[in-house]
Formats: structure tokens, C-alpha cells, sequence
């Protein structure tokens, strides 16, 4: 069996062939294979030069916050983001991710009522990111071996409050024991492995996200006048 480990590895260091563009995507999501010592990998190479500006989050930075959900989700240990990296490839430097085969057809509101903890853990997750973007299709289904992933995940890490979701479901509810002890960890390790990744305030936004939900102790609500769900659900 092929290890986290060794599929960064091949993201990071092996050769990255493009084979077309995912259509319906707003910045340039390319899907690809990266091959090295044997072991061929299919993968998103979502390149730098391929994002569209936006007026909130600083241009060029989107593929850096997809290597930060993924860091960060490292560190918790639960495994909610795809292995991703940042290298160079066809179209310049950008993020490559381990491509999820899953079925279209599945997403948050079709899967929530059968997976109530991985959702708890997706919900936690979301706030501690920032996640600005959590469509119902973010979340799919490994055809492999069943665990549940998110993706795309560049409108994250903002320093300003941003988190617009799906997952309300969980609301209100207080923080599980066990992801709080997982965040507890997260915050006495320190973040330095997210340094060449965010800026320093969005570092120091991500410390006190941690920090207030661990003193919070619950999940929050959607607040009033505020946009808390995207565009389109799905």
C-alpha cells in the first residue's frame, strides 16, 4: 500500500503530464498525472497564473490556503483534505492535490445523515480555516475505501470573519472532546509549518479561530445579516 508519505512525494517530485481542463471551474483547475518510481498518480494542478483576482483575498495566494487546509488537516490527524503540495509544472508554480475518484452523484446533502462525525469534524475544520466557500460538492466519497474528503479549498484562511458553509447542521452543539484535545494539540505544537504558507495576520487570525473555539467550547450559529451559505449550494 502506497503511504501518505510517498504520494507527496510523487506529487511533489514526479512528472506532471496535463490532460485537459475541469470544466465548470472559475479559476484553472487542471486534472493531470504525476508519475515517479513506479507509481503514477492522477491529480489537480491548479497553477498560480490560472486564478482569477478577487477583491477580498490577495491576488495569487489561492493555491498556497489549498496547501494550508491540507497542512493543517495533517495536523489535526483526520485526514479531511486530499495529500497536496505546491511545485512547479506546465503553467508555472501552483498547488497539486491527489485527485478523489467518487461518484457525482454524492455530496454533503445526500451523505450527512449517514456520517454525522465526519461531518462534526468537517464543521469544526471549517471554522478553524475560515472556509469561505464550503459548497455540498466540496464533500465526496473515496470510491476506494469510503472515507469522506474535502476539496477546493482556496477561500480559506482569511483574517477577516468569512465562514460561509452548508454544514450547519451542528450549530450550537458543543465541541466533541476529542476534536477540542486534537485542536489543543494543534495549538501547543504551534503553526509554524503554516509560515511560507499565510500571512503573518492570517497566521495570527488561524491562533485565535483555535483559540476562541476551544474557549467557546461549542460550535457557532449562523449569524444575523450575515451571508452564511454559498452560492450555489452544490
Amino acid at each position: 500500500m502506497v503511504t501518505s508519505a510517498q504520494i507527496r512525494e510523487v506529487l511533489a517530485c514526479g512528472h506532471l503530464e496535463v490532460l485537459g481542463r475541469v470544466p465548470w471551474s472559475s479559476n484553472a483547475t487542471l486534472l493531470a498525472t504525476v508519475t515517479a518510481s513506479g507509481i503514477e498518480l492522477p491529480a489537480i494542478y491548479k497553477p498560480r497564473r490560472g486564478e482569477r483576482p478577487l477583491w477580498d483575498f490577495d491576488e495569487g495566494t489561492l493555491y498556497q490556503r489549498e496547501v494550508a487546509t491540507f497542512e493543517l488537516s495533517d495536523a489535526l490527524g483526520w485526514e479531511l483534505v486530499p495529500e497536496t503540495v505546491i511545485r512547479d509544472g506546465p503553467m508555472g508554480l501552483g498547488a497539486v492535490q491527489r485527485f478523489v475518484d467518487h461518484d457525482p452523484d454524492e455530496h454533503y446533502f445526500t451523505m450527512c445523515s449517514d456520517e454525522p462525525d465526519r461531518f462534526r469534524q468537517f464543521a469544526v475544520f471549517d471554522v478553524l480555516v475560515n472556509n469561505a466557500d464550503r459548497k455540498s460538492g466540496h464533500c465526496l466519497r473515496r470510491r476506494d475505501d469510503g472515507v469522506i474528503v474535502g476539496i477546493d479549498h482556496g477561500l480559506t484562511f482569511h483574517e477577516v470573519a468569512k465562514l460561509r458553509t452548508v454544514i450547519w447542521d451542528f450549530a450550537g452543539e458543543q465541541l466533541p472532546a476529542a476534536l477540542a484535545a486534537d485542536v489543543e494539540r494543534v495549538v501547543e505544537d504551534g503553526f509554524d509549518r503554516f509560515r511560507e504558507l499565510l500571512a503573518p495576520d492570517e497566521l495570527d487570525a488561524l491562533a485565535d479561530r483555535c483559540t476562541d473555539l476551544l474557549e467557546t467550547g461549542s460550535l457557532p450559529v449562523p449569524g444575523d445579516g450575515y451571508h452564511s451559505y454559498p452560492w450555489p449550494l452544490v
